[in-house]
């Protein structure tokens, strides 16, 4: 499987079929056409450390404590459908990951803004101390 700069080994994705809850009339008691699929990011040699770092916490909630990943596809009523569905994601989950972060660069405002800043400031002081009470003459 092809994602952006990686190639991740068919034998690394593990993929179990059970009986789905989503569409698919009476068939859907009787086929398998849920998939449940396994990637383990952690111990995956495809995977730079730094983009398997990404990918976990981009999985949140469907990654395992052991790193596997787990992604259940159930949206059609079709096995090959629900596989395709299920490596798509896989697949938008690598692609997010190898992207990096921008480091950010530390910036400081300038005198034009720290100005604007302060007559602002000055000129919501003035309109909170006008609504006191008037002073009796």
């Amino acid at each position: 499987m092809k994602v952006g700069d990686l190639l991740i080994d068919e034998s690394e994705i593990a993929e179990t079929f059970v009986r789905s809850s989503g569409p698919g009339g009476q068939n859907v008691n009787k086929v398998a056409t849920a998939v449940e699929l396994r990637f383990d990011a952690r111990g995956s040699p495809s995977l730079p450390s730094d983009v398997a770092v990404r990918l976990m916490k981009l999985a949140g909630s469907r990654v395992t404590q052991d790193g596997v990943i787990v992604i259940f596809a159930q949206k059609f009523s079709s096995q090959p459908r629900n596989r395709e569905d299920a490596r798509d994601r896989l697949a938008a989950l690598l692609m997010k990951a190898q992207q990096r972060e921008k480091p950010r660069r530390l910036t400081r405002p300038t005198l034009a803004s720290k100005i604007r800043r302060l007559d602002e400031k000055g000129r919501r002081g003035t309109i909170k101390a006008l609504r006191g009470k008037a002073e009796a003459d």
